[in-house]
This record gives structure tokens, sequence and C-alpha cells, in this order.
């Protein structure tokens, strides 16, 4: 899944955190547990690993990876159990100083189940899996078509992925000898449905695994076969729902899929930043029809929101990053929802030069 604007705040924000320390040997502890994984035989390896650590010749760096371990611990034992898209932990000594000792523990359940299972004492935190977490997961399947075969391909990330192709029996326009137009027209029909068919199949074999992480499905080919296809009943309802695009393009085949791809570049950005419009556009629209039950700038939706009156605080994320995490903890005193907007679309920008904080409120206010 892609991350909203939100969920990559605070990833950003726990990065940045991490990001500033160093050990002076190979002393700070990380731990990605995935999801489901028990927790309890996670603190046992963690033990052992502490017993382990007695062997090591530096008094100093003995210390600070047992001190690490035992806070590691501490802090796991405190969660009861895995989160349910498991936990990324650290721990280690941060003192500035040299012999002196200030030992921290953090942790955060991922915006996305973790897969992997890392144990590591090294100068700096492991923290490439998150860094991976903030580029774009999402997954597209690419249907491209005509009367002469069908291709499917997933995009993820930015890789087109080509999966299945198939080529159909439809026979061409120039009807064999001896045969009435009307019923060499039948026969084209009947093939072509069938080709309809086989297409329909394919995208359900191929898509069935992975349909839950797939967000849309995009539809290409030269001509009305296309349509002929998604009007029809040769795509199942689940996989139809998906469809978020149709386009025309002059090629099947991988220079299609290229071709597809390329052409719904708007579709594709437009989805992602399609939660965001939606708030930005309902903000707009009670601004311009009931000015009352909204409010924008810093001081006066803060005040709003230090009286509980705020139902959806709007941050952009060009807000600084001690500003949002401020107006999130009183945010969260009153059970305010909280939406970080980006700047990638007009609406998010509105918000920028509006001063980069608007509320939706409870209750309309006059003065």
């Amino acid at each position: 899944m892609a991350l909203d604007a939100q969920q990559r705040f605070h990833l950003r924000k726990f990065i940045h955190e991490l990001e500033k320390y160093r050990g002076r040997h190979t002393e700070l502890v990380t731990v990605y547990v995935p999801a489901e994984y028990d927790l309890v035989k996670v603190i046992g390896q963690l033990s052992q690993e502490a017993g382990t650590a007695t062997n090591i010749k530096s008094t100093s760096t003995r210390k600070n990876v047992i001190d690490a371990l035992e806070k590691m611990i501490v802090h796991l034992r405190q969660m009861g159990r895995t989160p349910s898209h498991g936990v990324a932990a650290f721990a280690g000594n941060v003192a500035e100083k040299e012999g002196q000792s200030d030992v921290k523990a953090w942790s955060i359940e991922p915006p996305v189940p973790l897969k992997i299972r890392i144990y590591r004492c090294d100068k700096e935190f492991v923290l490439d899996p998150l860094r991976d977490m903030m580029e774009s997961k999402e997954m597209y399947a690419l249907v491209v078509m005509d009367r002469r075969e069908g291709d499917v391909a997933l995009l993820k990330g930015k890789s087109l992925i080509p999966i299945a192709s198939t080529k159909s029996n439809v026979p061409g326009k120039s009807k064999a000898g001896g045969q009435s137009a009307g019923r060499f027209m039948r026969i084209r029909e009947d093939a072509a449905k069938e080709f309809y068919g086989r297409v329909g199949r394919m995208m359900q074999d191929e898509l069935f695994e992975i349909r839950e992480q797939i967000k849309g499905i995009l539809v290409g080919g030269p001509g009305p076969t296309k349509y002929d296809f998604v009007d029809g009943d040769f795509i199942t309802e689940d996989l139809k729902k998906k469809i978020v695009a149709i386009k025309d393009i002059g090629y099947t085949g991988n220079d299609g899929l290229q071709e597809l791809l390329d052409k719904s570049q708007d579709v594709l950005a437009e989805e992602e930043l399609a939660a965001e419009k939606k708030i930005m556009l309902q903000f707009f629209s009670l601004l311009a029809t009931r000015p009352n039950i909204v409010n924008y700038g810093e001081a006066s939706v803060r005040k709003n929101l230090e009286m509980g009156m705020v139902e959806t605080l709007l941050l952009s994320e060009a807000l600084e990053e001690e500003k949002i995490s401020d107006m999130e903890e009183i945010a969260t005193q009153f059970n305010t929802n909280v939406r970080i907007i980006s700047t990638e679309t007009r609406e998010g920008a509105q918000l920028r030069d509006f001063g980069k904080i608007a509320a939706i409120l409870r209750y309309e206010v006059r003065e």
C-alpha cells in the first residue's frame, strides 16, 4: 500500500530521530519482529544474546550492548504481544560523551506489515526497511487487448512487469469462399466472445491471489474491443470494480502496455491523492456555503482546537515538523481527526497558501 501524507510524516519523523545517533562501536541494537511472530520467542533470544555479550572484550562496549539488550527486553515485555503489523524496535546508549550512560529504547508499529526478522548490533540503527516503506508500493494491473491478442501486466512501484499473454482465434475480416456474410460475421463474433472470456479468465487466474493488493486496473487497446470486453460478462465483478481507467492506445503487446502506462499517469497520480482531495474539497465547499463551520490560520484554529471544537484538523505537510507534532498532541486530547495534506494537488497548495492550517468544526461558530 502507498502511505498517505500523515503516515509518511510520522514515519519520516521517527526515522529522522534515530538517524541522529551513532555508536562508538557495534553497540546500537536493532530488532525487527514480523507480523504474527511470537514476541516471547524474540525476548528469549535477546536474553540469550545478553548472555553471549558478556564475552565481549571491550569493557565499555560490553556494558553498552548488555544495557541496550536489557532495555530492549523490558521495552518489548511492556508491549505484551506483537502488534498486528509487527514492530521495529531500537535501543542503545546515546550519551554524547564517552563513559556516560543514557540508554534509550524506541519502537514503532509500521504502517504496513513487516515480513522480515532482524537482530543486529551496529554503529547505527538499521533503518533501510523503514525507509523502503516511504516509497510507493501500490500495485496496479494493466490489461491491453484487441481482437488479436490480450496482455496482462503488473505495475509495482515504477516497475512494469508483463505476467501473461494470449492470442485469439478470431478469423480475419476476409471471409472464406462459399460462406455467407452473415454466417461469417457470426463465426467472428463467437470467436471474439470466446477470446474475451479467455482474457477474463487469464485476469482472474493471474490476479486472484493478489487482488487485495491491487489498487486499480487500467484497460487499454485500439478500437472498440476493450469496451466490448469491459461492458460484457467476461470479468468477475470484484475485478471489474477495480477498473479505474479505459484508454485508447495504438498497440497491444509490450509496446501497448508501455503506452497504456504513459497515458495513465494522470489517473495514477489522481488515485494516490484522491482521499486528500476529497477532504480538502469538503473544506472549500463548506467555506463557500457554511463559513461558520470551518476556520483557517494558525492562531484561530489553535484557539478552536484547545476548546475542543475541531472535528477534523487539516495540516499541510509544508508545516514545520514541531508545529505538526504540537497540534496533533492537542488534537489527541479531544478525539479530533487529524489529516496531513500533501502539496501535490491544487487543493493541497491552497491549504499551504491559507496558512498551512485549517479546520472543519463540530458546530457553527458565530462571532
